[in-house]
């Protein structure tokens, strides 16, 4: 199989725009006569600083001057800023009562004989907005992009370009457009190419970047394709007016080849992930459809197209065609599959990882101080007065549309549609509770799952016997060492018996064996109503269910073989349902746009008549989105009505009522089987929570009886050092004056004095070193409520069994405060050993039946989510 090749990555051309050039202009003289004529020559000249910092703005923006590309970039948007600032309040325009002695002249940036003038700041500010795209698409150009850095920093130059080129679409071409001459680079339609074809280098970036740190195939596919796609759209701006005429051809066949060169390297790399599935037909329809693109661009590609370009076609072009022969060998030896047509092929997917940068932020002007003074309070009221207007017109409006869309769903529900139509194409839906319920199922684990579940159960109880059994192993080896002495010793051997000391121990373990029985008996009932319910639950393992369900037949006579056309009718209906929406949403975006558009503070500032005519005038422009709205909400209310009489034929001739029953039936099988499932998961949790439970109460247990056997051992070994000294004559007071470390019986409650090391001076059992240590089955989890309560301390009372319904309200486990506390009572008649007060033996009075901890087998709780499993989690 060959390596991926890094085709486009190696490629390192690339489109920068050139700037607009333009003729020097004195803005100063012309606003300076303006406000002294307007206002006062004491306001022009508290203003006269804003006006020669505007005027060298200006300068520096459009001079030739070779500054960084950063500080170019700070220029223009300062510039902007500042233009911002002069539109709302200096109207430059050829009427004799504003300021028509001002002429912005602005060459074209593609064909510099070409120019625009015009006595508007709209030409002005559109090639300001131009210049800022082309800055930035020369700064991305300009980083090195062998590096990871490099590349990085290119994207966010290119996506920057791009928003630039967007904003001026969007807000500044149209008006540029409007004025006596313009240029085509400022144009709609020429600042739309030029974004997508920024946004294309940005995307190229980001897949240099993946084939850099070796992304999947698939990924790369995706990411290259969307880089095609963006050529696309810039190729098809190109390929029309006004731009087919206005660029070079070898700005149309680097864009054409860079478009054919990212579709076949989609296919290329969509074609390894192909392989790896072993789905070798598409495979080889991939692998032809980009052979076949590279050729056709190499065909129709100029001279002029750039040699590095086509170098780079014939690599991948080569990579393809040594997939492509083996790839067909395979299929010819092996796979024996017909290969699909390039025509039948689904589209391949594409993932842009790029967008056009907001300029809202960069070029924001409301924190912009200059010529600030020059807005009259009452003006700004007046504009306020105005914006609350087209507020309450948008918001009335708005209203209407959002009804209109709630009548169309309320009534379509009522109708059952488009769902009725949807099960007549076999395409049945579940209703959205009723799936998301199913889903829900499905992915923790779903009824497949169960059986893993119920092993976890059965590796639990095999842990705990085993534990069980350690355990009564090491207090039957303690108690045959005991009688082996006794019957060695005799008379001499003093010591208390096993059986005496153990009792308590031992009645516990017998109350775990007792529980772990009644655990293995609801085990066998949960993995029989597992068994005798699996038919009904395996609905829930369906994918997609939905192919459960009923679906709508014809009927099975007609008289007048009209079914079909009553159908169709119904469905143009809801077309046009549907496309009644869509306008409502354009007419929503609409209102809007133009109010986010709608700026007059020019005429209302210069205005010499009453604001409100002039607010009259201006609200008007409202009017033809309002009636537009009103015919849609007239015509949807038509529509419906026409729908209701197509559906009731319909329901008529279809027997919609049985469907509907039969519907019913699916869904409440589909309950019954989660409801089933629910149950069962619930009980398997709760024995998972018992077992684990149980776990560290027998891990707690046998450490007591790893202690107390112990103790025993120490004790033993005092004792026969006394009774041998007693059989070699000595007298035990003599042994007693030359060993204080003899074994004394003290009475109980007092602890022997004997010297012991710090470790067995402590007080408290989980102290002492586990002669015998058991790595648990499971581990507990982290703290959560409900599944890690304290260990449960087993008091003499005969617990319940394991599956215990508890109280309502109660927890199945005691609370922590209920644990007894190691040392609290002295539980046996001798002490363990010197220093030792822990609970061994004899239970503690007074022990409160509260205390004993219910099993955790109960009536199932509403259903968890599956993380909130203690022990597992279906993958």
């Amino acid at each position: 199989m060959s390596t991926p090749s890094s085709t486009a990555a190696t490629l390192n051309i690339m489109l920068a725009i050139h700037e607009k050039k333009t003729t020097p202009l004195d803005l100063y003289r012309p606003l300076r006569n303006y406000i002294a004529f307007t206002y006062s020559e004491r306001e022009a000249a508290n203003l006269d600083d804003d006006l020669q910092t505007l005027n060298d703005l200006r300068s520096s923006a459009t001079s030739a001057a070779a500054e960084t590309l950063p500080h170019r970039r700070d220029l223009l948007q300062n510039y902007h800023k500042a233009l911002t600032a002069v539109e709302s309040r200096f109207p430059i325009s050829p009427d004799k009562d504003h300021i028509n002695t001002v002429t912005f002249v602005w060459h074209d940036a593609f064909k510099n004989k070409q120019k625009a003038s015009q006595q508007n700041i709209h030409l002005e500010k559109a090639a300001v907005v131009f210049n800022l795209g082309a800055v930035w698409s020369q700064m991305g150009l300009g980083f090195d992009r062998a590096s990871v850095e490099g590349r990085r920093q290119a994207v966010q130059a290119f996506i920057a370009a791009a928003g630039a080129f967007a904003y001026l679409r969007d807000n500044s071409s149209m008006k540029a457009s409007m004025g006596s001459s313009t240029t085509v680079d400022v144009s709609v339609e020429c600042a739309g190419m030029l974004e997508r074809l920024m946004l294309a280098q940005a995307q190229e970036c980001v897949f240099e970047n993946s084939i850099a740190k070796g992304s999947t195939p698939g990924a790369c596919a995706k990411i290259a394709r969307q880089v095609g796609l963006y050529y696309e759209e810039a190729l098809a701006a190109l390929s029309v007016a006004p731009l087919n005429q206005h660029f070079d051809k070898g700005w149309l066949s680097h864009v054409q080849l860079k478009a054919a060169l990212f579709y076949a390297e989609a296919c290329y790399r969509y074609s390894l992930e192909l392989h790896e599935k072993e789905e070798i037909a598409e495979e080889i329809a991939r692998l032809k459809s980009g052979a076949s693109a590279l050729s056709e661009a190499k065909k129709s590609s100029s001279k002029g197209a750039v040699q590095q370009i086509l170098d780079a076609m014939s690599k991948l072009e080569a990579n393809i065609s040594r997939n492509l022969e083996r790839a067909m060998k395979e299929n010819d030896r092996v796979y024996l599959m017909r290969v699909p047509l390039a025509s039948a092929l689904p589209p391949l997917p594409a993932f842009s990882m790029v967008k056009s940068m907001p300029m809202s932020e960069v070029l924001d002007a409301s924190k912009e101080k200059m010529f600030a003074s020059l807005v009259p309070d009452n003006s700004a009221k007046a504009l306020s007065r105005y914006t609350e207007m087209v507020d309450g017109i948008i918001r009335t409006q708005a209203e209407k549309l959002q009804q209109g869309s709630e009548l169309t769903r309320v009534r379509l529900k009522e109708m059952d549609l488009p769902d009725s139509i949807l099960s007549l194409e076999g395409n049945a839906l579940l209703p959205t509770a009723l799936k998301e319920d199913v889903e829900a199922v499905q992915i923790s684990g779903g009824p497949a799952g169960l059986d893993a579940e119920l092993q976890q159960l059965r590796d639990l109880r095999r842990v705990n016997q085993e534990l069980l059994v350690q355990t009564e192993e090491l207090l039957q080896k303690e108690a045959t060492e005991d009688a082996q002495f006794r019957s060695q010793f005799g008379t001499r051997w003093t010591r208390p018996q096993s059986s005496t000391l153990t009792k308590n121990l031992q009645d516990r373990l017998n109350r775990f064996a007792a529980n772990l029985k009644q655990a293995a008996e609801s085990d066998a009932r949960i993995e029989r109503s597992v068994r005798d319910h699996s038919a009904l639950m395996s609905i829930l393992d369906r994918h997609p269910i939905e192919s459960a369900l009923p679906t709508l037949a014809r009927p099975i006579m007609s008289l007048d073989a009209n079914e079909d056309a009553i159908v169709g009718a119904l469905k143009q209906s809801l077309r046009q349902l549907e496309t009644l929406g869509a306008q409502r949403a354009g007419l929503e975006d609409m209102l809007k746009d133009m109010k986010r558009k709608d700026d007059i503070l020019p005429k209302l500032m210069t205005s010499t008549g009453s604001s409100e005519d002039l607010f009259r005038k201006e609200i008007a422009k409202y009017d033809p989105i309002c009636e537009d709205i009103a015919h849609n909400i007239e015509a949807q209310e038509q529509l419906l009505l026409q729908i209701q009489a197509q559906n009731d034929e319909f329901a008529a001739v279809f027997n919609i009522e049985d469907y509907r029953a039969s519907c019913e039936k699916s869904y409440k099988q589909i309950e019954a089987a989660i409801a089933k499932f629910r149950e069962i998961k619930e009980n398997i949790n709760e024995g998972l929570k018992f077992y684990v439970t149980l776990q560290d109460a027998i891990t707690n247990v046998k450490q007591q009886c790893s202690d107390f056997v112990m103790t025993r051992n120490i004790q033993c070994r005092e004792m026969i050092e006394e009774v041998q000294r007693k059989m070699a004559g000595l007298s035990f007071q003599d042994a007693r004056g030359k060993n204080s470390g003899a074994y004394n019986y003290p009475p109980v409650g007092q602890p022997h004095q004997v010297q012991r090391n710090s470790s067995q001076q402590q007080a408290d059992p989980g102290n002492v070193p586990n002669p015998f240590p058991q790595t648990p089955y499971y581990q507990q989890p982290p703290q959560q409520p409900g599944y890690s309560q304290a260990p449960p301390s087993y008091a003499p009372q005969q617990p319940p069994p394991p599956y215990h319904v508890p109280a309502a309200g109660g927890s199945p486990y005691p609370p922590p405060q209920s644990q007894q506390q190691p040392g609290s009572n002295h539980e046996y008649g001798q002490p363990a050993y010197p220093g030792w007060r822990g609970p061994y033996y004899n239970a503690p009075q007074g022990q409160q039946p509260g205390s004993l901890p219910r099993p955790p087998y109960t009536v199932p709780s509403p259903y968890p989510p599956p993380h909130q499993s203690g022990y597992y989690r279906p993958q």
